[in-house]
């Protein structure tokens, strides 16, 4: 099922563009939108990530009770773990919000957003409030709440803690303060030129019973949402489960649910429900309406009711325009409602008259200063009598202005078609909350009225106005997709983007140097039109002029700099500017990045075209390294900074492959997770380590392992972690050859590391094994069980759950050096 409701004219939108492959609402989902009309009941969930969500709630109040059910999820899910990619940070926050948006097109609800920035596992909202301004999060809650009017909030976790996550504590904070501060003027008063102070009638808290913590009881208000729904043929536990199964970065694939499912609510503030969610809350057209506007309305919705066919539903159209007219024309026609019901209603105009109508365009990007034509199509497919009047937008209002007065005749195809010319000045798609420099634990956004919004602003829109008999109808900001054939998967839609006329892509995020190295500039530069000259500059002047670069034109530039050995400088950047045009203009030059998966919309965003140079005193034994395929990470391209001959292992090299070639074999990240063969291949690791070998596991997830045995002896694998990046850390065994073979690890090893220390801690270990380091997280007891090390045979076996995943990537020097010490185990004479 694809959500019809949710935004301006969301139907059209979401059933094209984000949707990929397109689909259209059925006689039954028609109905349903109908019986919504007679509805103006609403509520918010709200938690802290993308799949804290309740999806069976959100479903049974979205399509059982016809409530406008909306989610705010104040972070992007940015910290987390991903299991499809090597994807971490802020591409994992693109990646989690076009699954949570894919959930949504299933569940019904709408989506919205904070600024907060997930920076990972957080175990208190006091940690949590000294990365997120707790002002500026709260002030966007507020500004959700205003502008939806819920009648209800919910929480997902509570204040006190159960939810264990700092940042799932903090959400239920800023609920519960957000509650009260959104109906008083005196707090964010600058967000009242947009929307009204709002009182919702109730603050809930959803409790839950799942792993170790129950915090249901019998005497708290329940409701069983686990009916099923014979209009949809499908119960609200399996439409959940679709929802929820979207959420496949972090593994969240669940079994379709059947059977009573009962959810229990805790009242937080405001008036406690006995019997009904809405106690005490308007949710039919008395909530704005009274006397004769109230009865025209009323009618016109039963009639709208009782009348329906399934087998024609292009007979509803009348009536949706007359009350259409009536809602126009009403007393609340500007309000939140008025405006909501006039959405739906024009939604189901275009479902129940067969009406199809896209905005494309047959090329993925055009650059600013270039051409781009684009197409819309209508087809009147069951013959209502309709008429177009006009279509217009572009890149900005009035690139395109079209007046017509064409009857578009049953089931047959109309198509208009426009170049026109994108602004030099044009914006090129970015997603907002990238636009501007990030601080360290929220997004800054310039614009109050884009704070909240889920996804990306389309990079071209149009506005078609058609007449229904006399009844002009203007369908806005539809957004213009890239529309192709795939040979496999058939026709698809994506997002269009707008790109800068030149693009630059780089080395690396992170290029390793020796001391006294020279840095390697090497660069593809790409012009996105036709450019009459390009001059790239660098930290030290001019690197290359070019002239005549035709549209698609790519080259490499590679070259040397002495600047680390002039300067001394331990890390550095190298940023390019460009000049373009017969009168040169210096701009910063873009990275475009790409994201690809098939289960959501193509991702584009950019970057500053930036080289950053770290040098490392970093001394390496051994060569040839095979790493054992795990969820997706960066540390093999790091290794191969380092000078390491890296050779990927997935089930059929470790079957076929001679394993003694190896120095060293590392499993990745939540290897033990995602491959099912690991148990297959213990017994030959094993022997590679007897004969000599060096064995590394980093961390896998503690609930899932696919192999009964990680080691040569027993441990179990925790959810222990240090979260705090900046922790004290005590050398257990300071004479240990891990922390002195071939690079001497001191104190200063541990600085500068990002977002935290390490997580799923070996636990419960055998005597055989030595603990390394000591560390834990402030008001907490010591902890050994971040690194663990036993010699088995001729050769080593290491557990870690220290995040080399993050901090390699990141650049930072010590957690190179302790890697490459930890490869050279089995290199020591004499051991």
């Amino acid at each position: 099922m694809k959500k019809i409701f949710l935004a301006p004219f969301a139907f059209i939108i979401s059933f094209f563009g984000q949707a990929q492959t397109p689909s259209f609402p059925t006689s039954g989902d028609i109905y349903l939108g109908i019986k919504k009309l007679n509805v103006l009941g609403s509520v918010l969930y709200f938690a802290a990530h993308p799949d804290d969500e309740n999806t069976r709630l959100l479903t049974y109040f979205s399509k059982d009770k016809l409530y406008r059910t909306g989610y705010l999820s104040l972070t992007r899910g940015d910290g987390g773990q991903n299991l499809i990619g090597d994807e971490q940070g802020i591409e994992l926050g693109l990646i989690r919000t076009q699954e949570l948006l894919a959930a949504r097109r299933i569940d019904g609800a709408e989506q919205f957003f904070s600024r907060a920035y997930d920076f990972g596992y957080s175990k208190s909202p006091e940690e949590t409030f000294t990365k997120w301004d707790r002002e500026k999060i709260l002030s966007d809650a507020v500004w959700v709440i205003r502008k939806f009017e819920p009648d209800v909030i919910i929480t997902r976790f509570p204040t006190t803690g159960e939810g264990g996550h700092g940042q799932h504590t903090a959400s239920a904070i800023i609920a519960v303060e957000a509650f009260r501060a959104a109906a008083d003027p005196k707090r964010f008063p600058e967000q009242l030129q947009w929307v009204k102070p709002w009182q919702a009638k109730r603050l809930l808290w959803n409790t839950f019973n799942f792993g170790s913590a129950n915090t249901t009881s019998p005497d708290q208000f329940k409701i069983d949402v686990g009916g099923f729904n014979p209009v949809l043929g499908k119960s609200y536990g399996e439409i959940a489960a679709e929802s929820r199964s979207q959420h496949k970065s972090q593994g969240f694939g669940v079994a379709r649910s059947r059977g009573e499912a009962i959810e229990f609510f805790r009242t937080l503030d405001g008036d406690a429900p006995a019997n009904d969610l809405h106690e005490g809350v308007k949710t039919d057209w008395s909530k704005v309406a009274s006397g004769t506007e109230l009865q025209a309305i009323q009618s016109a919705v039963n009639d709208l009711t009782a009348g329906f066919d399934f087998s024609a539903p292009q007979k509803a159209v009348p009536q949706l325009l007359k009350l259409y007219k009536l809602l126009q024309a009403s007393s609340f026609a500007n309000s939140v409602w008025g405006l909501q019901k006039q959405k739906e209603i024009k939604d189901l105009i275009v479902a129940a008259s067969g009406l199809w109508i896209e905005a494309f365009s047959n090329v993925p990007s055009a650059a600013q200063g270039d051409s781009l034509q684009i197409s819309v199509a209508l087809n009147n497919r069951l013959g209502q009598p309709m008429r177009l009047q006009k279509i217009s937008g572009g890149t900005k209002p009035g690139e395109i202005t079209k007046a017509f007065d064409t009857v578009l005749a049953k089931n047959r195809n109309f198509v208009f078609a426009q170049k026109i010319k994108i602004a030099n000045d044009a914006p090129i798609t970015q997603p907002y909350w990238l636009q501007e420099k990030m601080s360290a634990g929220y997004y800054n956004v310039a614009s109050q009225q884009l704070i909240g919004q889920p996804d990306v602003q389309p990079a071209a829109t149009v506005d078609v106005t058609l007449f229904f008999d006399d009844v002009p109808v203007t369908f806005s900001a539809l957004p213009v997709r890239y529309k192709f054939n795939d040979q496999v998967r058939g026709e698809l839609y994506e997002p269009l983007i707008i790109l800068p006329p030149f693009t630059l892509e780089t080395s690396g995020s992170v290029n390793v140097l020796k001391p006294k190295q020279a840095a390697e500039q090497e660069f593809t530069y790409t012009a996105q039109k036709n450019l009459d000259s390009v001059v790239i500059y660098d930290n030290n002047g001019i690197v290359l002029r070019e002239r005549n670069l035709p549209k698609g034109e790519r080259k490499t530039y590679n070259g040397a700099a002495d600047f680390y050995t002039r300067t001394g400088k331990q890390s550095t950047s190298f940023l390019s500017t460009i000049s373009y045009f017969e009168k040169p203009q210096a701009i910063t030059a873009k990275t475009l990045h790409t994201i690809r998966y098939e289960h959501i919309p193509y991702i584009n965003y950019f970057t500053d075209a930036v080289n950053k140079y770290v040098v490392l005193d970093v001394k390496t034994e051994g060569k040839k390294i095979g790493y054992i395929v795990g969820a997706g990470d960066k540390v093999p391209e790091a290794l191969e900074q380092m000078g390491y001959d890296v050779t990927l292992l997935g089930e059929k090299e470790l079957e076929r492959n001679n394993l003694r070639q190896f120095d060293a074999i590392i499993a990745g990240v939540r290897a033990f997770n995602a491959n099912d063969f690991m148990g297959k291949y213990y017994t030959r690791l094993m022997k590679y380590v007897q004969d000599g070998g060096n064995y590394i596991v980093q961390y896998s997830q503690n609930n899932n392992i696919r192999s009964p045995k990680i080691g040569p002896y027993n441990f179990t694998v925790s959810n222990r972690r240090i979260t705090d990046e900046n922790a004290a850390v005590t050398f257990l065994k300071p004479g240990h050859p891990v922390l002195n073979f071939p690079n001497k690890i001191t104190q200063d090893d541990f600085a500068g590391w990002i977002q935290e220390r390490s997580i799923y801690h070996a636990d419960n270990w055998d005597g055989n094994y030595e603990a390394i380091l000591r560390m834990n997280d402030p008001g907490e007891a010591p902890n050994d069980g971040s690194l663990i090390v036993t010699k088995y045979g001729k050769g080593f076996f290491t557990y870690t759950g220290l995040v080399f995943f993050r901090e390699l990537p990141a650049g930072v020097p010590g957690a190179y050096r302790l890697l490459a010490n930890i490869i050279a185990l089995n290199k020591i004479k004499g051991m």
